[in-house]
């Protein structure tokens, strides 16, 4: 995993996504205060999972059976090699 610091990049801050003072503030209200320098990183990180998730949220999934209808083991192998 690497160590490099995540930025904000100021075109993120100008499309209205999480600046590092609101990911500080958020995390506080949720009872977990984050030291300065981890403001910024905190902030790209939510703002990747944000945008990721939107992503996923576009997907259309109705053919598809919710997780609790699969059963393990009742799975068919029909492939041929």
């Amino acid at each position: 995993m690497s160590s490099a610091p995540f930025t904000l990049t100021p075109a993120a801050d100008a499309a209205g996504g999480l600046t590092a003072p609101e990911a500080a503030r958020w995390a506080a209200r949720c009872g977990l205060p984050l030291a300065a320098e981890r403001h910024a990183p905190v902030a790209a990180t939510a703002q990747y999972i944000h945008s990721v998730v939107s992503v996923l949220r576009e997907l259309d999934f109705g053919d598809i059976p919710p997780a609790a209808a699969y059963r393990a083991g009742e799975e068919q192998h029909r492939a041929a090699v």
